[in-house]
């Protein structure tokens, strides 16, 4: 926000104010929810009384151009004039999937909320610590309820979401199903999603006659429980699989290959290496699915064949559900996205 004023002339101060921040809102320059200097700084910066600045704030807040959130500041108002609605996202940790549905989420709710983002890093203290000093102060809280497997843990962050007003509720990829009340869900099946996607490739599998070799990377925190679900679809195909902790020696034509990695790393790297090693083309003579969809994947072996949620729409939903004060549950899309490594 850029604004001058002239002190000598005969418009007043507040309304030499209130004219140009009107006038940036109408360009476009200052954009719904965003937050402006508070009144005291805004005083400092034009060397002004504190008084005149909120004089022209509040001019501004009846117009129903800007909002003010005690506590939290003076944001410029929805498209409507109505206030923003207040949400604060707590995610788990920083990866790519988090980042494309952050992006979905905030474009469908351009406009209309004033988003806080924080991050919990898998670690129910940070949780607990973030709740303790925000409960009360946001119309929306979206977690990603992400935590160790151990009951323990899973049981206090049980505990801890349980402490949000569940109208104000909405967990994001993860159900924990222990949270009773009427709130919101956008949320994978680790225990079942798997073998649903790898249904549509199962007679590409079949076909090739080799060994299905799944590899189960330390960094997966549901890679046990989506094992599980894969060793169903084996079952139930009547394919042989083989489990294995770390990328595996020894490679033979027709071996399928499925890594549940958590992120695009260095997994996937040790892999193309150890087939080629083995003098075999990854994607020709041994078959690649990675796990969970990224942008790079079209770039990574000519094109990486994943099983994955739908990250857009994940965010998508959620930012819908606000807007329209829904509180679903709602499975989110899952499927095989075939590429030339499957």
């Amino acid at each position: 926000m850029n604004i001058s004023i002239d002190k000598a002339g005969n418009t007043p101060i507040f309304v030499q104010i209130c004219n140009q921040i009107r006038q940036q809102i109408k360009g476009g320059i200052l954009i719904p929810g965003e937050r402006l200097p508070s009144m005291n700084q805004l005083a400092i910066m034009l060397d002004i009384s504190r008084e005149t600045a909120k004089k022209a704030y509040n001019a501004l807040v009846r117009d129903n151009l800007l909002t003010a959130w005690q506590g939290k500041g003076v944001f410029v108002a929805a498209k409507d004039g109505s206030r923003l609605r207040e949400i604060l996202v707590l995610l788990d940790k920083q990866s790519v999937y988090n980042q494309i549905i952050l992006r979905n989420f905030q474009e469908t709710l351009e406009g209309n909320a004033h988003i806080t983002i924080l991050q919990h890093n898998q670690d129910v203290d940070l949780l607990e610590y973030y709740l303790n000093h925000n409960l009360d102060l946001y119309d929306y809280y979206v977690v990603s309820p992400h935590f160790p497997l151990d009951s323990n843990t899973q049981a206090r962050a049980a505990k801890l979401i349980c402490r949000i007003p569940p109208r104000k509720l909405i967990m994001l990829d993860n159900w924990l199903k222990d949270v009773p009340g009427d709130y919101g869900v956008v949320y994978q099946d680790f225990r079942s999603d798997a073998a649903q996607g790898l249904a549509d490739g199962r007679e590409d599998i079949i076909r090739r006659g080799g060994n299905f070799k799944v590899i189960v990377l330390p960094r997966s925190l549901y890679g046990n429980i989506i094992l599980e679900s894969v060793k169903e679809f084996a079952r139930e195909a009547g394919i042989k699989l083989s489990v294995f902790r770390s990328i595996p020696d020894s490679w033979n034509a027709g071996d399928v290959a499925l890594v549940l990695n958590s992120q695009l790393d260095s997994g996937l790297v040790k892999l193309d290496a150890g087939i080629r090693g083995a003098g075999l083309i990854p994607g020709e003579d041994v078959k690649i699915i990675s796990y969970n969809e990224m942008p790079l994947n079209e770039l990574v072996m000519g094109g990486l064949t994943v099983l994955s949620t739908d990250f857009p729409a994940m965010g998508r939903t959620a930012a819908e559900m606000i807007l329209s004060g829904s509180r679903s549950k709602v499975h989110n899309p899952f499927r095989l996205i075939r590429r030339k490594s499957f």
